[in-house]
């Protein structure tokens, strides 16, 4: 029985204000970044896609905490550097709200890949998973996961096409790559599980 589900609600401060990315069918979508603070101090800066009338019927400004509801979505871009996968968040809805701080995601979907387990050096276990979350027009986001300890563990047991539920939070991850010995500073985004569990 398949189970798909693709949604999150994050409540954080605007970054800076939005511009043009792309027009599609004849609409025209804005691109912008949300501040979002964990509990820990960290702070995810994560990139936020709308129409550009939901932002237009609000007076926007950097730092303004607002709402968004969506979707986590991934998309292929060729450039320069050559293939990678953009992850992003589709809003389907925002608007200025105050309140505390919401990073919210919960998917579900298959494993496209097989998961890939591991240690780091002080012994905490770590699981990497890459989800194929099916949506409309045959299409499929690909989103890569993060699980930790006994979650990590159970999802390591998993095979290809199984598939999983996982909630937790779409994080932002700064990590250095080198290019012809030169380092260059990449940001890498995956939903960090809380829970995760197979679905029969």
């Amino acid at each position: 029985m398949e189970h798909y589900e693709n949604q999150i609600f994050l409540r954080g401060d605007l970054l800076g204000m939005p511009v043009f990315s792309h027009e599609n069918h004849g609409k025209r979508f804005c691109r912008f970044f949300l501040e979002v603070p964990r509990l820990s101090g960290a702070v995810d800066t994560l990139p936020v896609v709308a129409r550009e009338e939901l932002i237009s019927s609000f007076d926007l400004c950097p730092g303004l905490r607002i709402s968004v509801q969506g979707q986590i979505r991934s998309h292929n871009h060729t450039d320069d550097r050559g293939r990678h996968l953009m992850i992003f968040v589709f809003a389907s809805s925002l608007y200025p709200e105050e309140g505390e701080a919401i990073n919210d995601a919960s998917v579900a979907g298959l494993l496209c890949r097989e998961p890939n387990f591991r240690r780091t050096p002080l012994g905490r276990e770590i699981c990497d998973a890459m989800l194929a979350v099916p949506r409309a027009y045959k299409r499929a986001d690909y989103l890569p996961c993060i699980l930790w300890g006994r979650v990590a563990q159970e999802i390591s047991r998993c095979s290809v096409r199984d598939e999983i539920e996982i909630k937790g939070r779409l994080q932002s991850r700064v990590y250095t790559k080198y290019i012809d010995d030169i380092p260059v500073e990449r940001t890498a985004y995956e939903l960090s599980a809380l829970t995760a569990s197979v679905l029969a």
